[in-house]
């Protein structure tokens, strides 16, 4: 399974949307008012446990949670530091 497929099945059991046709433009926050801020602390949670990652406070902004390829992106950056 690529990280996108894991990333689209973590978000649509979180948003319980159909998310097979996300891709890494699909846009997030402000884009599905699913996206609410329960959804993200959901995400993180969900990010840490599938990808080993620990997520920083410090990287927390809009701009992480905007398109599901920033969060790709975020999640490959995190897994090189750990």
């Amino acid at each position: 399974m690529t990280k996108l497929e894991q990333m689209n099945a973590i978000l649509a059991d979180l948003l319980k949307l159909d998310t097979s046709a996300f891709n890494e433009q699909t846009e997030l926050l402000g884009a599905l008012p699913e996206f609410d801020s329960m959804a993200v602390v959901g995400l993180i949670t969900a990010m840490e446990e599938t990808f080993g990652i620990a997520v920083n406070d410090d990287d927390l902004d809009a701009e992480l949670f905007e398109t599901v390829g920033s969060v790709l992106s975020y999640v490959d950056t995190a897994g090189a530091r750990a």
